[in-house]
């Protein structure tokens, strides 16, 4: 009956070296008699061993980025390539890490290693971290005795992936802190600012113009209900994750309208056939048949639109299609990558055929989130402008009539 691994624990330690001095780090074990074993191979006299408390533990930041997969990748690419054994690149990389997360889950990969399984079934236990996608390369490369080429190959192609995510997500984020600290601001100013312009309005004993009015109105709900206002954007922002995350009609219909939006649906379109087209080249020239790697690579898409269109493409490929006929078909792709998935058929270099397109394609989203970053700043000025010059027009709106009056 085979028994559940035990997941190693971190120890502090104390001791002293040869010399006599005195040492002491952590080690990553299942039990403090193995840490003293393992000190004393190394010359050390350990004085004090314990168990490393989960409360300074969870203190440090345990989260797995999809970066640190990455780096991982790399990592492990590079050391069998230099010929370092399998389990021990596992051991280098899991003590090196600073991330306590990625320590333990890089140990409990080696662990499952040692105990006869395949890289690919270890890697299998963990799908938040390792999709479909990299443990059916791995199985490939260890079928076929090429596991070092295709870990180079999951590393590179996990570099161009994160690179460009990360480019995408630099570009929105600078506009998205500027709206949300304007709204920030306009609230502030509804509930601490105005109430003091409507005091002094007070005793003017005239109506207020209609624009003054409104922001009034506006400010005495806020200073009434600004906590419904919060909960009501936290309910709003919470239930249009939980839709998108649990029906398929939801993501379907919000992935179609991001494809038509101006501007931004034409990046992401660019980024999701460069994506596909690094996917299905690593796939494809990792050995991995066609019909295989399509189920892969539809889940790699990040688009519901797409990843229908793949599937079908899959099942018309499948029945003897050519791909290039498939992908016309859909209507999803452009009739350049169409025509650069034909010659590369015909030719039987399919693989590095679509490697230039992915390479093509990332090079056009590199240049249209530039593109974006600019055209977003004036908008970005112009609704702070709306914003809060609005509100500051509605304040100065009664003094100005007053002052007309007079």
């Amino acid at each position: 009956m085979a028994t559940a691994a035990i997941k190693p624990s971190v120890f502090t330690w104390e001791g002293k070296d040869r010399k006599g001095n005195r040492v002491k780090g952590e080690a990553h074990s299942t039990n403090p008699s193995m840490v003293k074993a393992d000190l004393r191979r190394q010359g050390i006299n350990p004085t004090k061993v314990r168990k490393k408390s989960a409360l300074f533990s969870s203190a440090k930041n345990n989260k797995i980025l999809p970066k640190d997969i990455s780096v991982f990748t790399r990592q492990l690419a590079t050391m069998m390539s230099a010929g370092v054994p399998l389990v021990q690149s596992f051991e280098i990389i899991g003590r090196g890490h600073e991330n306590p997360g990625m320590q333990e889950l890089v140990l409990a990969i080696k662990a499952d290693v040692e105990s006869g399984a395949t890289l690919a079934d270890a890697l299998r236990k963990h799908p938040a971290h390792f999709d479909e996608l990299v443990c059916n390369l791995v199985s490939a490369g260890e079928q076929a005795g090429i596991l070092e080429g295709l870990l180079d190959k999951i590393a590179t192609y996990k570099e161009k992936t994160e690179a460009m995510k990360a480019k995408i997500k630099k570009a929105l984020t600078y506009p998205a802190a500027v709206v949300v600290v304007a709204f920030v601001v306009t609230a502030i100013l509804l509930i601490f600012v105005v109430p003091q312009f409507e005091a002094l309005f007070s005793g003017f004993g005239a109506d207020l113009p209609a624009f003054t009015r409104l922001v009034v109105d506006l400010s005495e709900w806020m200073q009434a209900n600004w906590w419904m206002a919060l909960l009501g954007v936290a309910g709003m922002v919470y239930g249009f994750k939980e839709a998108k995350l649990r029906s398929p009609k939801v993501r379907h219909t919000l992935d179609r309208l991001i494809l038509k939006m101006p501007v931004v649906g034409e990046i992401v379109t660019k980024a999701i056939i460069a994506r596909y087209a690094r996917t299905l080249s690593t796939m494809f020239a990792a050995g991995v048949p066609l019909v295989d790697a399509m189920e892969s690579v539809a889940g790699a898409a990040g688009n519901e639109v797409y990843r229908i269109g793949i599937l079908q493409m899959r099942d018309n490929v499948a029945t003897g299609q050519q791909l290039q006929m498939s992908m016309n078909q859909t209507g999803l792709f452009p009739n350049m990558v169409v025509q650069m998935v034909a010659i590369g058929e015909e030719s039987g270099s399919l693989d590095a055929m679509l490697s230039k397109v992915a390479d093509f394609y990332e090079a056009e989203v590199d240049d249209a989130v530039d593109g974006l970053s600019s055209l977003l700043e004036p908008i970005i000025m112009s609704v702070l402008g709306v914003l809060v010059g609005g509100l500051i027009v509605a304040m100065y709106l009664p003094i100005f009539k007053m002052g007309s009056a007079i």
